[in-house]
């Protein structure tokens, strides 16, 4: 494939980019909004944001694809889509919900935020996909609403990023109780659940480099049939498989993203040799990474904004 070819493939980043004269770094409309600003076959394709995106489903049922996997939405779903992911509104149209636009550095320092011990400015703790019970979603909806209207007060800019980043620490630190909640009624944190909350999250530093459980287990202090127990019991594979699963996940971004040779993104996830990529994306995908490439729906170029 061409350079050219490539890049007609490549999924298109969009950057923060408010209509007209908008002077706040946070934005909030609805997608019926946005599906009568840009069309409903721009919204259908397939982009990846340099901002961050909250979804918060109010009216209908639909179907979200974020890196490539589904993720059905109801009325109260909140879909929390990071920077780099793929991301496609999906096919349905009879759907409403609010958007949430922020730019990273929008979020307040987690050293001005006394009352957090994580840090609401670190994100890796909250859910790319949360279904709050009604009571939950209502409060969260209210609170995108009363934003939503401070944004039109037309006070000075200063004065409205003083305010909406306070609302938004607010938000974020609700979401975070919701799932903390809705985990905890689910099943108490046993040690298990916690060594797999600690892989997952090795896995998350380190999957370019280390491909083996083996590794895990030794930084963790634990067996690997300790390790392997834990894994089956939270994510329903082994250790091997969740690990896979990140690197071919991986390998899908950058090959869907980026004009990255195949031998490239194969040293990047940590294959010294391409012909063991290439046999380890064609069992983990089941084709192979030009198929895959070839596969991603072209996109409509042109001026897009999300905001």
């Amino acid at each position: 494939m061409t350079k050219e070819q490539r890049r007609v493939l490549e999924i298109q980043r969009l950057d923060y980019q408010p209509d007209g004269d908008y002077p706040l770094d946070l934005e909030i409309f609805r997608v019926s909004d946005l599906r009568r600003r840009v069309g409903t076959e721009i919204l259908g394709s397939t982009h990846r944001y340099a901002f961050l995106t909250l979804l918060c489903v109010t009216r209908g049922v639909c179907t979200q694809l974020l890196d490539f996997e589904s993720v059905p939405c109801a009325p109260g779903s909140l879909v929390l889509v990071r920077q780099g992911m793929a991301h496609s509104f999906g096919p349905e149209e009879d759907w409403d919900g609010w958007m949430v636009l922020f730019r990273p550095e929008f979020l307040l320092p987690s050293s001005l935020i006394e009352v957090s011990q994580t840090g609401v400015s670190d994100l890796d703790g909250l859910p790319t996909h949360l279904v709050p019970a009604d009571t939950e979603a209502a409060m969260v909806t209210r609170a995108i609403a009363q934003m939503h209207d401070d944004t039109r007060m037309g006070a000075a800019a200063v004065d409205m990023h003083a305010l909406l980043r306070y609302q938004l620490c607010a938000l974020l630190t609700r979401i975070r109780i919701i799932h903390a909640q809705n985990e905890a009624r689910g099943a108490a944190r046993s040690p298990a659940s916690q060594r797999f909350k600690e892989f997952e999250s090795l896995v998350e530093k380190h999957f370019a480099a280390w491909h083996h459980a083996s590794r895990y287990a030794e930084r963790m202090g634990c067996s690997e049939k300790s390790l392997a127990r834990a894994t089956m019991d939270s994510a329903g594979m082994n250790p091997k498989a969740f690990i896979s699963a990140r690197v071919v996940l991986e390998a899908k971004r950058l090959l869907a993203h980026t004009e990255l040779s195949v031998s490239d993104i194969a040293e990047r996830i940590g294959f010294s040799d391409l012909s063991n990529f290439v046999k380890f994306f064609k069992r983990e995908a089941e084709c192979t990474s030009m198929e895959f490439r070839r596969r991603q729906t072209p996109f409509h170029r042109g001026s897009t904004s999300k905001g």
